[in-house]
């Protein structure tokens, strides 16, 4: 059956191990949600200006972009638990770094190599983290941990963008460097505390494959990883390129500032809800493969009603403003429940199990990469036609495109029951 599986009774909670990860995560997130309420600051204190903050909240998508596979397949290699220790010391230590940059010939070029450091443990506490999860907790309560985890970018940036500001206007954007460094120590802390160690896992991995080219070509040659790598790259850059134009589409309309925050950041949080959910649904039975469609189905359905216009000029015809908003915070909790079905899936679809972390990589991989081109497609489509109205064009590709994926997935047998 494809709609619905056996439906499983949870029998154990949650272990304090897999909230730790997940809070890694979330910390690391805040190191990438960080930068925008501090680019005013930072360009009153030490000059930077458009051009080069662009490049600053470029650089995390660059790190994903060139080096996501080759991270995942490092955590694989070095153990799980060994990565996001790693990682989170490498995003502390860049973050305390960048909190002593002062003012300076050189500020801006030094706060470019420690962002990217950021990017690179970014990457080294994501990676490993749906196979660290898989490993300590039960097989009864898995999928709900997905989707806690598939959480943890949106509750990141979201409460990055929600109390920069505020901590920034109280201790300047340095404190904000350092208060997030320390969240972040935390959270290490926390990891090297709760989670096991990776000497095990590490044997299994050695018992049972292999060499790092072994691996790798494995993953590329599977099928399922390039499906869900796909999948997810059609999902992020549909709902980035939404999400990170609403302050722009608000402005124009005369949306004062403070509410276009509130708006924006609402619209934000609800892809928090939707991963709960979905993690939720694959909890109790329902397949894979109809909860991916129902995801990409919602986005689809609520990207025309939110952009679709009909007429044009002072005959244009479009839906209420209080609808249209409502369909964007429909669009991104019905895309929520994509990732923590995405998630959930790379820990089966890997070749092997000392290949997840490569699968996962290959999937932030193939999202930084739709998430750098489809804003600036968004954006020159827009140009192209003097609005916005015609956005729902890309994300109806985007969704189609997903249940594409979706099918192939179906097609190829790739674990897309809830088994």
């Amino acid at each position: 059956m494809d709609r619905i599986a056996p439906a499983i009774a949870p029998t154990a909670r949650i272990p304090v191990a897999a909230f730790a990860v997940i809070a890694a995560g979330v910390s690391a997130a805040l190191h990438l949600g960080k930068l925008p309420p501090a680019v005013p600051a930072l360009q009153a204190t030490i000059g930077i200006g458009l051009v080069e903050a662009g490049f600053l909240l470029s650089l995390v998508q660059a790190a994903g972009m060139t080096l996501g596979l080759l991270v995942g397949l490092a955590a694989d290699t070095i153990g799980l638990r060994r990565s996001m220790l790693t990682g989170l010391l490498v995003v502390t230590l860049a973050s305390i770094g960048g909190g002593c940059v002062t003012a300076g010939p050189n500020a801006v070029s030094l706060l470019m190599v420690l962002r990217a450091l950021e990017g690179l443990g970014f990457l080294l506490v994501v990676m490993p983290a749906p196979g660290l999860i898989r490993a300590v907790v039960p097989a009864d309560v898995e999928k709900l941990a997905m989707g806690f985890w598939g959480a943890y970018m949106p509750l990141g940036v979201a409460l990055a963008l929600l109390l920069g500001p505020l901590l920034i206007a109280v201790v300047g954007w340095q404190g904000w460097w350092w208060a997030l460094s320390a969240v972040s120590a935390a959270a290490c802390v926390w990891v090297c505390q709760s989670v096991p160690g990776d000497r095990e896992r590490v044997a299994l991995s050695i018992q049972g494959g292999s060499r790092w080219t072994a691996r790798l070509g494995s993953t590329l040659r599977a099928s399922g990883p390039r499906c869900v790598s796909l999948a997810f790259a059609v999902y992020s850059s549909q709902w980035i390129a939404v999400i990170g134009f609403l302050p722009a589409i608000y402005a124009e309309v005369g949306v004062p500032a403070g509410w276009n925050a509130v708006l924006t950041a609402l619209a934000a949080a609800m892809n928090i809800f939707g991963n709960l959910v979905g993690g939720r649904l694959l909890q109790r039975g329902v397949a894979p493969a109809f909860v991916l469609r129902c995801g990409f189905g919602t986005m689809a359905a609520a990207g025309i009603v939110a952009f679709a216009q009909w007429g044009q000029g002072v005959d244009a015809v479009m839906l209420p403003p209080a609808i249209r908003y409502a369909a964007v915070c429909l669009f991104s909790l019905g895309g929520g429940v994509v990732p923590a079905t995405l998630f959930m899936l790379a820990v089966r679809v890997a070749p092997g199990a000392n290949t997840i972390s490569t699968t996962v990589g290959m999937m932030q991989q193939a999202s930084a990469l739709g998430q750098f081109l489809a804003p600036p497609v968004v954006a020159w489509l827009a140009h192209r036609v003097g609005g916005w109205q015609w956005t729902w064009v890309v994300t109806l590709a985007c969704s189609v495109a997903g249940i594409m994926m979706v099918a192939k997935l179906t097609d190829t047998r790739t674990s897309m029951s809830a088994t």
